[in-house]
């Protein structure tokens, strides 16, 4: 891979982590301002954009760079060999700055302070244990979307974590770069950075048995249905 081929990777998972962080993060503040302390209001507000954009941010971003946002996506592409392991950590260190900057972009917007530390709770086996799901199919929609209807990754990934935000315990936040940033924000999204670790974990154990998972699944062929 050309030098200059790789830094427009590298800005585009930047760029796009950036503006998936300051959705995140922007949406959540404005949802909670305007939900009049329902927090299922709330939640809907947050939901709903974060689904939206990675719509749009996949379609503008993947052929520059894949479009991975999150490093238990480019965990799992590294797993199958489809990325080197230099590669590889030059994303991952791409998607963690460029989440952090889109977090300070949504404090700036709503004018909240700029540096915080989140001060909520999100800890406990049954939110590790939904980080592990909602990973695991995170990355197993992708490589399934991959394999059959690669046009549709987009919208498979903005309705699948629109879906997750509901039906996982922790939110579905299914990215170690998300949960990174999200420790330093003490608004609606964030999450205490002491419970940080444990969920970055969780993600990377799904992101690595949708590998395992998508192997036998996908990479035999299709196969008929009886």
């Amino acid at each position: 891979m050309a030098e200059t081929d790789l830094t427009r990777r590298l800005g585009a998972e930047a760029l796009g982590t950036a503006f998936l962080l300051a959705t995140v993060v922007g949406s959540g503040i404005m949802a909670e301002r305007l939900a009049g302390g329902n927090v299922a209001i709330a939640l809907l507000g947050n939901t709903i954009p974060t689904g939206a954009i990675l719509v749009v941010l996949i379609m503008i971003f993947g052929p520059v760079s894949g479009a991975h946002f999150n490093p238990a996506v480019t965990v799992a592409f590294a797993a199958r060999r489809d990325i080197g392991a230099g590669h590889a950590a030059a994303y991952i260190t791409a998607q963690v700055v460029g989440g952090l900057l889109g977090m300070l972009a949504a404090h700036l917007m709503f004018e909240e302070q700029l540096f915080q530390i989140s001060e909520t709770a999100r800890t406990g086996g049954a939110q590790w244990f939904a980080e592990v799901i909602a990973t695991f199919g995170l990355v197993t929609v992708i490589f399934g979307a991959l394999k059959w209807r690669a046009e549709a990754v987009p919208y498979m990934v903005g309705l699948y974590i629109t879906a997750a935000y509901w039906f996982t315990a922790s939110t579905s936040f299914a990215n170690p770069a998300v949960t990174f940033a999200r420790s330093f924000t003490n608004t609606f999204s964030g999450i205490d950075p002491a419970h940080m670790p444990a969920f970055v974990t969780a993600q990377i154990v799904g992101a690595l048995v949708a590998v395992a998972v998508g192997a036998w699944l996908f990479d035999g062929g299709r196969q008929p249905v009886n």
